[in-house]
């Protein structure tokens, strides 16, 4: 903080009268108002990420240029660790737009206003944020590709519909969904930005309620449609139909007019091909959801699961919005499953609680052992005379134990926690343990064996490790009921996970 505050003296030739702490949200960032005796404010940012950091900062002063609604970035370090940026105030459209979500998705006058005109602005930015763009300097790829679309499938599969149990054929299920991540990205222009975190939380408003975008960092080449569904089929957001349909007709609008002011031709917009990336985005989002709820038990995850289903139920209705039979046939088994459960009909939200994830499967009383630890120090020794099972080595992973914030900490902090899921590398890493995990427990399982082995390895056995660690036990424990024996033994930690009562 002190060579944050140092590039803020070096840029205003004064020192800050006060320095304010700000609640971040997204990636591992520290933001801070440095304000001047003036009265005048900016924002100071952290970055641990020196690659988001340089997207963001590439990306902030090419809207800029092209007078598009986001922050300045007004002076950055030499290694773009730290940079200040125009402060846009304290307002976002997620606080204006709470009485109307609280109220159940009632918005007023007032409220759609600010939504008209939040998004009449996103066809300037995919449009003329892209002219010139070197989208090579876009984080983490250039553009979106199958490889993304297949990722956030399947973590659909495995998050959410495995989770709650219900009947699918996964063959034929792979099959639809690259049948999906075809049509998706033949939709895709070479000539437009993607913002890819669309949502109201990242919408700042100034004085006069005009819009300005925000943690944009994550973009890159690709469909128009996919920021208009992530926007208007937010989950917690509850717009009405008629609502949502008001503003694909602003948004239309503003994209023809756009297009012509700026001499471009004209795009064909596709109401299909807006449906299709509205069911690639929820499907998404409940993986997440599943993931988050089921898996970690976080209640506002799991509170979330029913609108989502709701917005789900309203786009199967539509003729057309799935064309892809075990697909619809598997979202269908979901509403007949989980609609009366979540009340799906009712105006009101539903208290979710997350299910019982074991499942019965033959066999006797396996026990697991679950270790972290430093290579440094060898691979723990197993005491079963069974070979020591699986050892998983994380170091391919982004450490947080480089940066100086989470040295002292451990990965049961929820700062490394945060840092670890942002940066999504150990989400990947671990969705692949997870699938041979489970494998080989639902075998060993049905053969009766009782005892398995999981390690995982990192440089000194505090961070990336002891995160994957405690997860794989958590989800092995829930999902299956097995009692897990988890140690991390560079922190002198042992816990016991015991086994569900069948």
């Amino acid at each position: 903080m002190n060579e944050l505050t140092a590039l803020y003296t070096s840029f205003t030739g004064q020192s800050p009268k006060t320095v304010e702490a700000i609640t971040g949200s997204g990636s591992n960032r520290q933001y801070v108002r440095f304000t001047s005796a003036q009265g005048q404010s900016v924002i100071g940012v952290v970055g641990t990420s020196l690659e988001e950091n340089h997207a963001f900062i590439y990306l902030a002063r090419h809207f800029s240029e092209q007078g598009l609604p986001v922050p300045h970035v007004l002076a950055a370090s030499a290694d773009e660790r730290r940079y200040l940026q125009e402060d846009l105030g304290s307002r976002s459209l997620f606080d204006a737009l709470r009485a109307a979500r609280e109220a159940g998705g009632r918005y007023e006058q007032t409220e759609r206003e600010l939504l008209s005109r939040t998004i009449a602005e996103l066809p300037r930015l995919q449009i003329l944020g892209a002219q010139g763009l070197d989208f090579s300097q876009c984080y983490p790829q250039a553009e979106m590709d199958e490889m993304n679309v297949l990722f956030d499938l399947n973590y659909f599969k495995y998050c959410f519909l495995k989770a709650t149990g219900v009947d699918f054929h996964e063959v034929r299920l792979e099959h639809d969904f690259h049948a999906l991540a075809h049509d998706l990205l033949a939709s895709s222009s070479s000539a437009t930005f993607l913002y890819r975190d669309f949502q109201a939380r990242n919408v700042m408003l100034d004085a006069a309620g005009r819009p300005h975008f925000i943690d944009f960092q994550g973009g890159r080449r690709g469909p128009i449609y996919y920021d208009l569904a992530s926007f208007l089929w937010q989950a917690s957001a509850r717009y009405p139909a008629e609502l949502r349909e008001e503003l694909i007709g602003v948004y239309r609008e503003s994209l023809d007019a756009t297009l012509a002011a700026n001499g471009l031709p004209a795009l064909h917009f596709s109401s299909s091909t807006l449906h299709s990336f509205v069911l690639f985005r929820l499907l998404q989002v409940l993986g997440a959801y599943g993931f988050r709820g089921y898996f970690e038990r976080k209640q506002h995850f799991l509170d979330s699961i029913p609108p989502a289903l709701q917005n789900l139920k309203e786009l199967l209705a539509q003729e057309g919005s799935c064309p892809y039979p075990e697909l619809r046939k598997t979202l269908k088994n979901i509403m007949c499953q989980m609609g009366s459960m979540y009340n799906l009909s009712s105006s009101e939200p539903s208290k979710v609680t997350a299910p019982s994830l074991s499942r019965r499967v033959k066999g006797g009383s396996l026990s697991l052992r679950i270790f972290s630890f430093s290579y440094k120090r060898g691979i723990p020794e197993d005491t079963s005379g069974n070979g020591g099972g699986y050892v998983f080595d994380c170091r391919s992973t982004h450490n947080p134990g480089r940066y100086e914030p989470y040295k002292q900490l451990t990965g049961l902090d929820a700062p490394v926690i945060k840092f670890l899921e942002d940066d999504g590398e150990i989400l990947t890493f671990l969705d692949s343990v997870y699938r041979l995990a489970d494998a080989h427990v639902e075998r060993y399982l049905q053969r009766g064996f009782t005892d398995l082995m999981f390690s995982f390895g990192c440089t000194g056995g505090q961070h990336r490790s002891v995160y994957c660690a405690q997860h794989l036990a958590e989800h092995l424990n829930q999902k299956y009921g097995v009692q897990v024996e988890l140690t991390h033994r560079e922190q002198g930690i042992h816990q016991l996970l015991p086994a569900a009562i069948r």
